[in-house]
Parts: C-alpha cells; structure tokens; sequence
C-alpha cells in the first residue's frame, strides 16, 4: 500500500468560477490538474491533469481563455481552454525564475490578453554559501 501523502496547492479559480487549477504530486511528480468547481461550492469528479511534463503555479487569463504553469524545466507553459475543452500544453519562452515544489507564491503575472508577464527573475548566480568551522579558536 503506498503511503505518499498527496500534497496539494497554489489554487487559482478561473475568471468564470467554473474550474479550480492546483499543483498536485498525487502522480509522483508536481503536475498541474484542473477540476470543475460546482455553483453549490463542490469540486465535480472530473479531474484532468493539464501538465505532462511537471509544473508549477497556474494562472488563468483574465478572460478564461488560457492557463498558464511552469514548467518543471523552467518553460513557461500555455494551455487553450475552450468551455470544458483544455488543449495540449505549448511552451511559450524559457524563464530564469525559482521553481520547485510547491512554493508558496505565484512568481508572475499575465495581462488580461495573456500577451505579456510580468516575472520574478533571477539575476546572476546565486552566492556561494561559506561555512566557516571552527570559528571560535580563530577568534582568540
């Protein structure tokens, strides 16, 4: 029996409130997956996982019309949605932002047309980290 705890996050609700996308590892890996979200409040039973390849913090276009992740490998995704229709996913461009599991945040923000992002950026390497031992007999 396998005992994995499914973790699941960063929730976005589409403009139209019909379908809730979150990041979900109940497939062993991070991936995306949008179910229908009832009028009455409920999660329907037709869940369908958008991602193939890993990803991260989903967004819908402000009209309902996309959905965009990222990609376990950085790319910035797109995925046409039409009604209860999700197409398949299109890499749109390489970002340089931090992903990973299930980060708290959403790192970017797409205007209404889903024509430009506004992203968190890595600049440079990161810092090497020193770790110093012993400290206290240099400092006598």
């Amino acid at each position: 029996m396998d005992r994995r705890r499914s973790l699941r996050g960063q929730a976005q609700l589409s403009p139209d409130g019909r379908w809730i996308a979150y990041v979900s590892n109940e497939s062993g890996g991070n991936e995306i997956y949008v179910q229908p979200f009832t009028a009455d409040g409920k999660l329907g039973a037709d869940k369908k996982r958008i991602s193939t390849g890993g990803g991260s913090q989903p967004r819908f276009r402000r009209d309902g019309r996309e959905l965009f992740y990222v990609a376990a490998d950085g790319q910035m995704m797109a995925v046409r949605v039409s009604g209860a229709t999700f197409g398949a996913p299109v890499a749109l461009f390489k970002t340089r932002m931090l992903t990973g599991p299930l980060q708290p945040g959403i790192e970017y923000d797409v205007t209404a047309d889903g024509q430009r992002f506004l992203i968190g950026t890595q600049v440079g390497a990161t810092p090497p980290v020193t770790i110093i031992l012993n400290w206290t007999a240099e400092a006598k």
